[in-house]
């Protein structure tokens, strides 16, 4: 299964970012890859209105999927 974060991949938050006000589970939009595993992540409420910025490291990201996976082939 691919597992690599890109940019434009949605992700969420897998503990909590105090020093962000951000909660475990918040969903956001990588922005910007800043290192092999650091993220910038636009997080956006249901109406597409961004409230925070944040640099987020692969982590703390929990990769979303919106398409069933591929099954292998017997």
């Amino acid at each position: 299964m691919h597992n690599i974060i890109t940019p434009h991949a949605v992700v969420a938050l897998t503990t909590d970012l105090p020093e962000h006000g951000m909660l475990t589970g918040q969903v956001g939009t990588v922005v910007e890859t800043l290192g092999p595993d650091t993220f910038e992540v636009e997080f956006s409420d249901d109406q597409g209105r961004a409230y925070a910025f944040a640099p987020v490291s692969a982590d703390r990201l929990l990769l979303l999927r919106y398409a069933p996976a591929a099954t292998a082939a017997e």
